[in-house]
């Protein structure tokens, strides 16, 4: 569910107690290990880090008024849900699965969506090290690589229908597609932004 909270402290007191409660757990693991080049604030109605425009100008490239998003936060009718964009694409994909499986917690995840009802669903320590392992310069150069690569195969005549198989490889192009949790509602973020 998307907010029309303009600030993270908003969103967060617009939530039952038990779901603040765990968001601002999973918040506190994300703090502490993402890169200081990414800010937080509201980005499509949900809590939001993103590399900033002083960062990196060209911004979301399906929507260059934004900054490009790299994770979300967020409370959503049934569940709570985590976006984690770096695992959408490239090494990380295969990683991040593999690291959960050895946790012997059960992952409930979309392409980039890690769902949880409870703290006690997720691998908190997983997740710090997918926000080590992608520091913004890197998320950007992999943004950027997967960009070129969709227009080099749209240059090479490539059709337009990929396999949507859950390689790393697919699901970067799926990415640089705009097929991300932000885009398929078609809202547009709040401005509000905090340096992390």
């Amino acid at each position: 569910m998307q907010s029309k909270a303009t600030t993270v402290d908003a969103y967060l007191k617009e939530l039952p107690e038990d779901r603040r409660a765990a968001l601002l757990a999973v918040r506190d693991v994300i703090r502490a290990n993402i890169d200081g080049q990414f800010e937080e604030g509201m980005q499509y109605g949900v809590i939001g880090y993103y590399v900033p425009h002083r960062i990196y100008p060209p911004g979301y490239h399906c929507d260059p008024k934004q900054p490009l998003p790299y994770a979300g936060l967020a409370s959503q009718k049934q569940y709570m849900s985590l976006y984690l964009m770096s695992i959408y694409m490239g090494p990380e994909a295969d990683w991040f699965a593999a690291a959960w499986k050895k946790t012997g917690k059960k992952l409930d995840m979309g392409k980039a969506c890690i769902r949880f009802r409870k703290v006690d669903d997720l691998a908190l320590d997983v997740i710090a090290e997918a926000f080590r392992r992608a520091p913004a310069q890197l998320y950007i150069q992999r943004c950027e690589a997967s960009l070129a690569s969709r227009s080099n195969a749209k240059g090479r005549g490539a059709s337009k229908a990929e396999p949507r198989s859950g390689t790393a490889d697919s699901r970067a192009k799926q990415a640089t597609r705009g097929r991300t949790p932000e885009t398929k509602s078609g809202a547009k973020g709040a401005s509000a932004k905090k340096k992390v």
